[in-house]
């Protein structure tokens, strides 16, 4: 999001998480108004992510600064498989649902790995917008963008829902890495989906150094 798995859960190497991007330097900052509309944004849908050529698969649930990811097969952290991960940007952190154990990992949000909801990303020094597109099959803005983060240059083709302005597909043109919905629905989430299941003992992780992927 970022989806920060690294070492937690290495089957993805990136964190699949959203972020809002709101106010962070070096970053624009839209309208408040989009920003309210974009935050309090629900939706359910397919993801796709691409690392390196292999493939990742999760059904994707958002409530406002909350996103739940349960994954086609599940990803390995330090505590284990978890199925579902639950990102709470209210709290800044990542939950990993530990079934077997009846433990919910907590770690702290990778903010540099995060995949955007809102299409400000980490960095951003140029945008440009190439023309009209489709994404999800829903109509979009295709955008290239460039950005600096912490060193790092990187640019990117970037889909932009027209609708509600979410992120439908983000594409490095530098390294082998791209995410892209194949299916996204605007539609009410329930609550409990974004809270600690009962029953379930927290666990707080010791972070740990890591590189990109």
């Amino acid at each position: 999001m970022s989806i920060a798995l690294g070492k937690k859960a290495r089957s993805w190497g990136l964190c699949l998480g959203f972020v809002l991007w709101v106010g962070q330097e070096g970053m624009p900052c839209n309208a408040a108004a989009d920003d309210v509309a974009i935050s309090s944004a629900e939706f359910s849908g397919s993801l796709v992510k691409t690392v390196k050529g292999r493939q990742y698969q999760a059904q994707v649930f958002a409530k406002g600064d909350r996103l739940r990811l349960e994954y086609k097969y599940a990803i390995r952290t330090e505590r284990g498989y978890a199925a579902i991960e639950i990102i709470r940007l209210d709290k800044a952190e990542t939950w990993y649902l530990l079934a077997q154990q009846k433990e919910l990992l907590v770690t702290g949000l990778d903010f540099e790995d995060l995949l955007p909801i809102r299409p400000a990303l980490p960095g951003e020094r140029e945008r440009s917008l190439v023309g009209d597109a489709t994404a999800a099959g829903r109509p979009a803005q295709l955008f290239e963008v460039q950005t600096d983060h912490h060193g790092r240059v990187e640019r990117f083709y970037e889909w932009v829902d027209l609708d509600t302005g979410v992120v439908l597909k983000l594409v490095s043109r530098d390294r082998e890495w791209a995410f892209e919905y194949e299916r996204f629905r605007l539609s009410p989430q329930p609550a409990y989906y974004f809270e600690e299941p009962p029953g379930y003992k927290k666990r707080v992780s010791v972070p740990v150094p890591q590189g990109r992927e």
